[in-house]
């Protein structure tokens, strides 16, 4: 092993990954990065840049999750693999593998080259949605990291599909193959917070929508939200903390409506404010619409619900202070404006 390993971030021109690497740099490690093309390499240190870090601390090796080649080089002489890299489509695909298929692939591409590596610890992003979404919870249920998705649920969206099925493969990787390294797993719920360029997230382009007028009304739903800072901190915590291992934790703070989030828009942009929708629409109507515009069907299993949710195992065992919602999308919008991108 390397006298200072690197620590290892696929996926690294995704907005979480940009965050985490900057924390990993702060901290005084060198980190290298996977990237399905090195025409990346150059966004991601301008994004480093922006963040006070040294891109001259980051290096770049090319791994696609589709394919094998690239994996081995990328872990040798690591000790920490943080495994950010996973689809997150905008609109739903007709063919629930495009977005499963990936992200569990993937995955296990990852844990094996880590398993042959000899690396001692994997953090996987994963996301609330492999938590919120079991069968047959009561009423009033409050949800934590003991609650696992039931994926065959026929009423959920292949992304959610995606990233439950690709945390439960990790977990009986880790649990039956010999040698695997420790495993945490991070799961964020909507993440918000400052962009750093226009290589924009999902949840970032839901304002490039908003703020085109696209919607003049918005599906009555509302959802649990992380900032990417605070995403990323719990990444390099779930990295560093020894007693991390073998846990999951749930990043979120506070609750967000798609209309409350219209509604700061138009509140720290008010030329935008006729653009934002004026109200929410009903339930049926969200139905109907879906059949006929993909972006709706993503929001269906959330219609209705109100997902009380606990972050206290985050807060104590990654000793995180989470910034409320508010702040994180206020934050999110207002980088957007300072980039011209809305």
């Amino acid at each position: 092993m390397a006298a200072n390993p690197p620590v290892v971030v696929t996926g690294a021109s995704g907005l979480i990954a940009k965050y985490t690497i900057a924390e990993f740099l702060r901290r005084g490690f060198a980190v290298r990065g996977t990237l399905r093309s090195m025409d990346k390499a150059d966004e991601v240190r301008r994004a480093l840049a922006k963040l006070g870090c040294d891109p001259e601390k980051v290096s770049f090796i090319v791994a696609d999750l589709s394919g094998d080649g690239g994996w081995d080089e990328a872990v040798a002489g690591s000790e920490i693999v943080v495994h950010t890299a996973s689809p997150f489509p905008i609109a739903q695909p007709n063919d629930p593998e495009e977005v499963i298929r990936p992200a569990v692939d993937g995955t296990l591409r990852v844990l094996r080259a880590a398993t042959r590596g000899a690396v001692g610890r994997v953090v996987l992003t994963s996301s609330t949605v492999a938590i919120f979404y079991p069968s047959d919870v009561p009423k009033g249920h409050v949800y934590s990291e003991a609650d696992v998705t039931d994926e065959t649920r026929r009423d959920l969206t292949p992304y959610i599909k995606s990233k439950t099925i690709a945390e439960k493969a990790a977990w009986d990787f880790i649990e039956s193959e010999p040698g695997a390294p420790a495993l945490v797993v991070i799961n964020p719920s909507f993440v918000q917070g400052p962009a750093l360029d226009g290589d924009l997230s999902t949840s970032h382009e839901l304002y490039r929508v908003m703020a085109r007028g696209v919607y003049p009304a918005v599906p009555r739903i509302s959802f649990p939200v992380a900032d990417v800072r605070d995403v990323a901190a719990a990444h390099v915590k779930g990295a560093l903390t020894p007693e991390a291992e073998g846990n999951r934790y749930l990043i979120g703070e506070g609750q967000m409506s798609l209309y409350g989030l219209g509604r700061i828009v138009a509140r720290e942009l008010p030329d935008l404010a006729s653009k934002v929708p004026k109200f929410e629409l009903p339930d049926f109507a969200v139905r109907a619409l879906a059949t006929v515009d993909k972006r709706m069907r993503t929001v269906l299993p959330e219609l209705g619900e109100q997902k009380a949710y606990s972050n206290e195992n985050a807060k104590k065992g990654l000793g995180l202070d989470l910034r409320p919602a508010d702040e994180a999308a206020t934050a999110a919008i207002r980088s957007l404006r300072e980039l011209k991108l809305i």
